[in-house]
């Protein structure tokens, strides 16, 4: 079986498994894109829970991207604290909605270029807000997409990108975004790390490390 054929087969049962309706973990307000592009940059190396916590008290402090770019960046740090490495955070965060209001005249870019070219944003972040903003193709590489690829055998990488452009090569164009979404809630409820609930899986079939004891 070629990664293609297997990619489309694990396309297949994901669709059975978790359906194909879109949805985000992070909650934001869809007239505001710019909330989506900060909850994201807060979501490193923290859970989508933690942060939407944050982001329901932040957004009605800070309204506007005009109060986040005039915000005090220690005020904000606080704000933002339970999210961890808040420092660095906080800084890209504000520095990021100056940006958007004088290069950007507020708005949020969808060109991957464009958005990699603002404070705090890599491919992934950029990718969430493609996807889930202006419904672009797009493949987000977090640390569950990432494990789960490598375990079905879709890819050996270790680096993020590479992984995201393999994926580009082998799923099909219109399962990018779906997968996102459905690798992510595969690796929280079953496929987790050192502790993987195989027997229940429904990508067991396919999967190239399944383990017969779990």
């Amino acid at each position: 079986m070629t990664k293609k054929e297997r990619a489309a087969l694990v396309c297949e049962k994901l669709n059975e498994a978790y359906g194909t309706d879109l949805y985000c973990y992070l909650e934001y307000d869809h007239k505001k894109p710019w909330q989506l592009l900060f909850a994201t940059i807060m979501s490193a190396q923290c859970t989508d829970e933690r942060v939407n916590l944050v982001t329901r008290e932040l957004y009605k402090k800070y309204p506007e991207l005009t109060d986040i770019a005039n915000a005090d960046i220690k005020e904000f740090e606080k704000d933002i604290f339970s999210t961890g490495f808040y420092h660095n955070k906080a800084k890209n965060i504000i520095a990021c909605a100056k940006v958007l209001l004088e290069d950007f005249g507020g708005e949020v870019p969808s060109d991957i270029d464009e958005l990699t070219s603002l404070p705090g944003v890599g491919r992934k972040t950029a990718n969430v807000v493609r996807g889930n903003v202006y419904g672009i193709e797009s493949i987000v590489v977090d640390t569950h997409v990432k494990r789960v690829t490598k375990l079905l055998g879709l890819t050996k990488e270790d680096d993020p990108v590479k992984v995201e452009f393999e994926l580009m090569k082998i799923l099909p164009k219109e399962q990018w975004i779906l997968y996102n979404f459905q690798a992510i809630a595969l690796g929280r409820e079953i496929c987790i790390a050192r502790r993987p609930k195989c027997s229940i899986c429904p990508l067991a079939e396919v999967c190239k490390n399944r383990r017969k004891d779990s």
